[in-house]
C-alpha cells in the first residue's frame, strides 16, 4: 500500500473511507475464478463486506473492513471481529459445509493497515 495508495485516493467523507479499502480487496480477491467472492450478500443478521467460498478446498472467508479514523488499527481490527461474532456472519458458510472458515478483521488507516485473524474448524 505504501507505494500504490495515495492519500487522495481515500479524500471523501468519513463515512465513505472504509468502501475504497473494500473494493480494493475486491478487485484483488475477484480474480481468483475458483472462488466465489461476494461483496455485501446478506449473511447470519447482517451484511458482511467480503464473504468468500473456495468449495474444493472447504474454505470459506468473511472479511469485514474498518476505517480506523483516529489510527487506533488494533481497535478497528477487534470491532470489525466483534461484528463478524455479533452478527453470525459465519452461519451461511456452516450451512454450506465448510469445513475450515477464516475470519479476517482488516483496518485501514491512510496507507497503513493491520489485519487479525481467527480461524474456525
Amino acid at each position: 500500500m505504501a507505494k500504490t495508495v495515495s492519500i487522495r485516493d481515500t479524500a471523501v467523507r468519513k463515512e465513505y473511507k472504509e468502501s475504497f479499502y473494500h473494493g480494493l480487496l475486491l478487485g484483488i480477491l475477484i480474480c481468483k475464478n475458483e472462488w466465489s467472492v461476494d461483496s455485501n450478500r446478506e449473511a447470519g443478521d447482517g451484511y458482511p463486506d467480503i464473504q468468500i467460498e473456495m468449495e474444493d478446498e472447504g474454505i470459506g472467508v468473511i472479511i469485514e473492513v474498518k476505517y480506523a479514523d483516529n489510527g487506533n488499527l488494533d481497535a478497528a481490527c477487534a470491532e470489525a471481529m466483534q461484528q463478524i461474532h455479533d452478527h453470525d456472519y459465519t452461519a451461511e458458510l456452516r450451512e454450506d459445509d465448510m469445513q475450515t472458515i477464516l475470519k479476517y478483521g482488516i483496518a485501514y488507516y491512510k496507507k497503513q493497515c493491520r489485519v487479525i485473524l481467527e480461524q474456525e474448524v
